[in-house]
């Protein structure tokens, strides 16, 4: 883990950059695994409220990355700012050229049908000579590990990128990463759909301004029912600078 942390109603969050990141995840392969890395963003943090399961997850997690600008407006709230937001879809292509320059292989896991073996050929096409272990979409039920392990240990990858959707993608990372005989497990949900094209980012004004999710809303209104949860996480990080003041 790393040498700081903020918890935000009770969830921990890393205070890390990207480059220190990617410095992190070198090391992680270098020892050997296995290694948990988990993308956390405001949603995360209140979906943990009511999931004691997900959220040690999280707090065990051998990185919990800052992903939400939310994030960082709570840790100056609270008095212990955050230096960088860190999101998972920023930094898997980052990883992915660290791969290619370094022979790591990767394993894209999750997403719908067809998604990740088209992350894996613009990965491919971005990052010459980029080894790309394994591509499949199967599914988070459990009656399905065996055989996803199975496939997974015969790739023999380096990283593993899990596209399942908090919390079912941090959850099997928990629950198989002793198994895996993979060195680092990152959940990185719809990751794989932004690098594939099938789902559009933000243009990068309003990801600067903290906009990403307005953004997201406004291209997938079914998000409603999880964005409802943001005045609520504002509200509850209020009343716990306002307990730390008392």
């Amino acid at each position: 883990m790393v040498e700081r942390s903020v918890y935000i109603l009770g969830v921990r969050v890393d205070d890390i950059t990207t480059e220190e990141t990617l410095s992190q995840l070198e090391h992680f392969i270098q020892e050997g695994g296995p290694h948990q890395v988990a993308t956390v963003n405001p949603e995360f943090v209140m979906a943990a409220q009511h999931n004691t399961v997900f959220c040690v997850t999280i707090n065990e997690a051998d990185l919990a990355l800052p992903d939400g600008s939310g994030l960082l407006w709570a840790s100056r709230v609270l008095g212990k700012p955050l230096r960088e937001r860190v999101t998972g879809s920023d930094t898997v292509p980052l990883i992915a050229r660290l791969a290619a320059q370094k022979g790591y292989r990767l394993f894209l896991l999750g997403a719908a049908p067809g998604v990740a073996e088209a992350a894996a050929g613009v990965l491919q096409a971005q990052n010459p000579g980029l080894v790309i272990a394994g591509t499949f979409a199967g599914s988070p039920r459990p009656e399905d590990e065996d055989a996803i392990i199975a496939r997974i240990r015969l790739a023999a990858p380096d990283l593993l990128f899990v596209a399942y959707g908090a919390p079912n993608q941090d959850l099997w990372i928990r629950r198989n990463k002793e198994r895996l005989g993979v060195a680092v497990c990152m959940g990185v949900g719809g990751t794989l759909d932004y690098i594939a094209g099938i789902v559009p980012r933000a243009p990068n004004w309003m990801r600067r301004s903290g906009l990403e999710w307005l953004y997201r809303l406004i291209r997938q209104p079914w998000r409603w029912r999880r964005m409802i949860r943001l005045p609520l996480f504002t509200l509850q990080v209020l009343a716990q600078r306002l307990r730390a003041n008392e």
